[in-house]
């Protein structure tokens, strides 16, 4: 506005003067067109000469008052802090209490003594198998064993005593010794047509109803579920095994129920998986109003490097030069309002959550620049803002 203004101003007092010592108002009220086109002609050449001096004048006024005008950017005076970086992985929540009972006798499943959503303790009956007769068996092959028990008794008084013969006397302890292990062995089966818990937890499923013909190991008749003991169960990639052990802090989120924990890792695996060069770990998580469930997928986050009292910086604000180096700008004061920004080389390490540790370059105390710092060169004069 102001250019354009001074170009007027300029014509105005040309106009007013003539280029002929003939004023316009003359020219006019002569009333020769010839004239007066011809006063136009002039007056617009002189406006186009005028025009390319001015735009010479701004282009030079402009140049200098940009060179002189410090660039306004923000600072922040560096300070060290603990810095902790995290590979993230995901997991899935698993627990080894989580189980299918299956049938260990073949015959017709008569009972079952438990419903779903029931809690139950170690050892308790969860149901029972027709035995086919085999309990008989067992009472007649107890009643065999006892009677061989106190013939072998017997004939082991009577020859401490010196009385019969050493044949009689290892007959009937072999006699024993044989009813004793049929007598076990019967048991043993018997002890199959009975179902029960081998933890306490909860019925989850019941899978097979009563009256159904169930075949040892083919057939699954209740799953049953110990949520107090859970962990989530991750992999992670071979190049960590040095920096990942035992104990190592870890944090897990569960997004699917809107909980996150902090816990440590409770055991690493010796093997790697040879298909994605990984190894597992695992995590136990707490699980005290019963949300978590097995199979969940779940965020891990585990701590794979530590450091106090380092210097970090915000990534965004970190450049490279031509030759690869990593380089940033610190302000240095010239009175309270202007200061210079130096460029300094920086030598970094890792970044996480959009901070990277600086190992050199900068040192606590330093003023570093951040917004406005892409467009800087060092030795710019620059002012920060408020």
């Amino acid at each position: 506005m102001k250019k354009s203004l001074f170009l007027l101003i300029l014509i105005a007092t040309l106009v007013s003067c003539g280029g002929d010592n003939k004023s316009v108002d003359a020219i006019i009220s002569a009333g020769d067109m010839t004239a007066v086109k011809a006063k136009r002609a002039e007056l617009n050449k002189q406006q186009r000469e005028l025009k390319t001096e001015i735009d010479k004048l701004n282009q030079y006024i402009e140049t200098h008052e940009k060179k002189e005008r410090p660039a306004l950017v923000t600072a922040e005076v560096i300070k060290d802090t603990l810095f902790k970086h995290y590979v993230e992985v995901q997991g899935n929540v698993e627990t080894d209490q989580n189980v299918v009972l299956n049938a260990e006798y073949s015959g017709v499943l008569t009972n079952v003594y438990v419903k779903e959503g029931q809690r139950v303790s170690k050892g308790q009956r969860l149901a029972k198998i027709d035995d086919g007769g085999l309990s008989s068996q067992v009472a007649q092959q107890e009643a065999q064993m006892a009677l061989a028990q106190t013939t072998f008794e017997r004939q082991q008084r009577l020859w401490e005593q010196k009385i019969g013969s050493e044949i009689q006397y290892l007959q009937a302890k072999t006699n024993y010794e044989s009813a004793k292990n049929v007598t076990q062995q019967l048991r043993s089966q018997l002890s199959k047509t009975v179902i029960t818990a081998p933890f306490s937890g909860v019925v989850d499923e019941i899978i097979s109803d009563p009256g159904q013909v169930v075949v040892p190991g083919q057939t699954p008749i209740i799953r049953l579920v110990n949520l107090s003991d859970m962990y989530v169960k991750a992999s992670i990639p071979e190049t960590y095994l040095k920096s990942i052990k035992k104990g190592t802090q870890v944090k897990v989120t569960l997004a699917s129920i809107n909980e996150e924990f902090t816990g440590k890792v409770r055991q690493v695996s010796n093997y790697i998986n040879p298909n994605n060069r990984s190894f597992d770990i695992q995590i136990e998580i707490p699980n005290k109003d019963g949300l978590v469930k097995p199979n969940l997928i779940a965020t891990v986050k585990v701590n794979d490097y530590s450091a106090e009292n380092v210097i970090t910086v915000p990534e965004n604000i970190l450049q490279e030069n031509a030759a690869g180096e990593t380089i940033a700008y610190l302000y240095q004061p010239i009175n309270d309002s202007i200061g210079v920004a130096k460029r300094v080389l920086l030598e970094t390490g890792l970044s996480y959550e959009n901070h990277t540790e600086v190992k050199s370059g900068i040192k606590k105390g330093d003023t570093i620049i951040k917004e406005g710092a892409k467009t800087l060169r060092d030795g710019q004069k620059v002012t920060i803002k408020n």
